[in-house]
């Protein structure tokens, strides 16, 4: 069963360090919190993601069946590295309190950039563009043909689109992901409507807003910004709207999830140092577990 981070960490009870980098890996981004994460063997992952059905019909009584086959796609993935060292000069340790302190410090805040880092490639990776990332969402959606534009050249978020975008993801949406101010474009949008946010919580407790019962979760405004392009528009914005399920939907690839080694002092010079990796991807297991709203633009 592929595991999120947030159910990751707490099976870390025997590795401190690590567990604690992982809870601030799912804490800091609601796409990490979320995402299943697929162990897979090797740096690469091949699978096929679902086409066209077979044909099946009514037959009368004593008549046969035409027999026919569905299509698959097949579709390879390799995993990227992303990752970082975090250096605390002995000197800092020395004068300005306990090494561990300090080196906790450091590594909260890696682990919170490479969060966010990972946030961005999830939805705008490209890998013809950067080969050491991998695709993300919009890439995908794209070629996957699950792309909805709220108007040629744009136009504000309206409910019909938004009931849209939730129709075009197969076994029905878990989450929408946008950005704050976007979410402010709802908010707006529900305030002259009968529509009304439901609340509930998160993994860790904090409180979460639903669109009937899909989960409504931001990220950063530089992540997912109005600066996309549609038409004369060039200050859009878009929403995601997903579901997630290894071998089925959306999940994550990793070989080894997030790893965490405490080199110590290293010889090169005066400093301690630990190194945070993950090797990781995604697949899209289905073509229409995820679908994008584009075109969005602010109402004001």
């Amino acid at each position: 069963m592929a595991l999120t981070l947030a159910q990751t960490a707490k099976n870390l009870s025997t590795d401190t360090l690590q567990a604690g980098v992982v809870e601030t890996f799912a804490r800091t981004s609601p796409v990490m919190e979320l995402t299943p994460q697929m162990t897979v063997a090797g740096n690469s992952y091949q699978y096929n993601q679902e086409d066209t059905l077979p044909d099946v019909a009514f037959r009368d009584v004593g008549d046969g069946y035409e027999p026919s086959s569905g299509d698959v796609a097949r579709k390879s993935e390799t995993l990227s590295i992303i990752g970082g060292d975090v250096d605390v000069d002995k000197f800092v340790a020395q004068t300005l309190g306990n090494v561990n302190n300090q080196r906790a410090v450091q590594t909260n805040l890696k682990v919170k950039s490479l969060a966010k880092k990972y946030t961005q490639n999830f939805f705008k990776g490209d890998s013809s563009a950067s080969p050491l990332e991998f695709d993300g969402l919009e890439k995908r959606v794209a070629n996957n043909g699950n792309e909805i534009m709220a108007g040629t050249d744009g136009g504000n978020l309206s409910l019909i689109k938004l009931h849209e975008l939730l129709d075009a993801v197969e076994g029905g949406a878990e989450v929408l992901f946008m950005s704050k101010a976007m979410r402010r474009e709802l908010q707006k949008l529900l305030e002259q409507s009968t529509h009304y946010i439901q609340n509930g919580t998160d993994e860790f407790g904090r409180p979460v807003e639903y669109f009937g019962d899909v989960a409504i979760r931001t990220v950063e405004d530089d992540v997912l910004a109005f600066n996309e392009t549609q038409g004369s528009a060039t200050s859009a914005g878009s929403i995601y709207a997903l579901r997630f399920g290894a071998q089925e939907a959306i999940s994550g690839l990793t070989n080894g999830g997030i790893m965490v080694q405490d080199l110590g002092e290293i010889d090169s010079k005066p400093v301690y140092r630990t190194r945070i990796e993950f090797y990781c991807g995604l697949a899209d297991f289905h073509p229409k577990a995820a679908a994008r709203l584009g075109g969005i633009t602010r109402s004001v």
